[in-house]
């Protein structure tokens, strides 16, 4: 009876009678195919486009080998086809080459291995319709993938969600939840601002200080001759000191940057002559709002989004 093989391995089975004075080197070698399907590493050399993967019968062959270590220079994507197409067979891959490694045993399915990655895969030597699977498909050893996707952060920058113990509901709100409650903001509390790159906690009482020195301007005190336009230059209440050397003055205020709620401060410093306010939208006068005679210092007016409202203060 003439010798077989073991289908997946091609490990040499004597048959009855035979190899009479030879059984001892058959079965050394047979122990080296063993030994190789166990712990064997091979490396080999790629090139071109297309490779053959082989494990022969009762000899020591590439294909045989429980780990590959691949190299060379492939000038494509190189297809690697594991023969015969009817063996089992369990690889741990290492792709050490420039380019995309397709492993191929038939038609049912084949496994890519990126420049640069591990893989285990194995196929089912079903024959024709063969399939290569990927045992690691959800984890790549050379970078993270869940899902197939790979995960592009370093170790340094998922290193930052190192003691990060937001609940869901707060992620939410810095992903735009637009679900608003009413929770009152007191003097301590936090708001967070991007300080020119860096993302930074101040408290509101931080922030309301430095509303309130910059909700109004005061501009430069103006000495009136003719009729002057006072022009805020943002959406802010404006303080203005005006001096009245003679005569009847008019000070026009512009509304075009003004917003419903912002006031205007009139700071008549001279005890002499008159003043008239009026204001106008795109240089158009709107109305008059208030004439100041001698003996009047202040003239606040608020604004209501059209018009103003103004009313004297102070007497001299």
């Amino acid at each position: 009876m003439a010798s077989t093989y073991t289908a997946n391995s091609g490990i040499e089975k004597i048959g009855a009678g035979e190899q009479a004075g030879a059984w001892g080197t058959t079965t050394n070698n047979n122990f080296d195919i063993i030994d190789k399907a166990i712990n064997g590493v091979e490396a080999i050399s790629l090139s071109g486009t297309t490779t053959n993967l082989t494990t022969s019968d009762g000899t020591l062959s590439e294909g045989g080998n429980k780990v590959l270590v691949l190299g060379g220079s492939p000038s494509g994507t190189n297809t690697i086809s594991i023969l015969p197409n009817d063996q089992d067979k369990v690889y741990i891959v290492e792709n050490g080459t420039n380019q995309t490694v397709t492993f191929t045993q038939g038609s049912g399915g084949n496994v890519s291995i990126v420049a640069g990655s591990k893989k285990i895969i194995f196929a089912d030597g079903a024959g024709s319709s063969a399939k290569v699977t990927d045992v690691t498909d959800a984890l790549d050893l050379s970078s993270l993938r869940i899902g197939g996707t790979a995960v592009t952060s370093t170790a340094a920058e998922l290193n930052k969600l190192d003691g990060v113990n937001s609940t869901t509901t707060e992620l939410n709100i810095v992903d735009g939840d637009t679900s608003i409650g009413t929770t009152a903001v007191a003097d301590g509390d936090g708001i967070v601002t991007n300080d020119g790159g860096t993302m930074q906690q101040t408290t509101a009482a931080t922030f309301s200080t430095y509303f309130n020195a910059n909700a109004f301007s005061a501009p430069t005190a103006l000495s009136l001759s003719g009729t002057t336009t006072l022009t805020p230059s943002a959406a802010q209440s404006i303080y203005q000191r005006v001096t009245v050397a003679s005569g009847s003055q008019t000070l026009r205020v512009a509304i075009t940057n003004l917003i419903a709620g912002q006031y205007v401060i009139i700071d008549k410093t001279s005890s002499a002559n008159s003043l008239t306010i009026d204001w106008n939208n795109n240089s158009a006068v709107t109305s008059q709002g208030i004439t100041l005679g001698s003996s009047v210092e202040f003239a606040i007016g608020l604004f209501n989004g059209s018009s103003f409202s103004f009313v004297e203060t102070v007497k001299f």
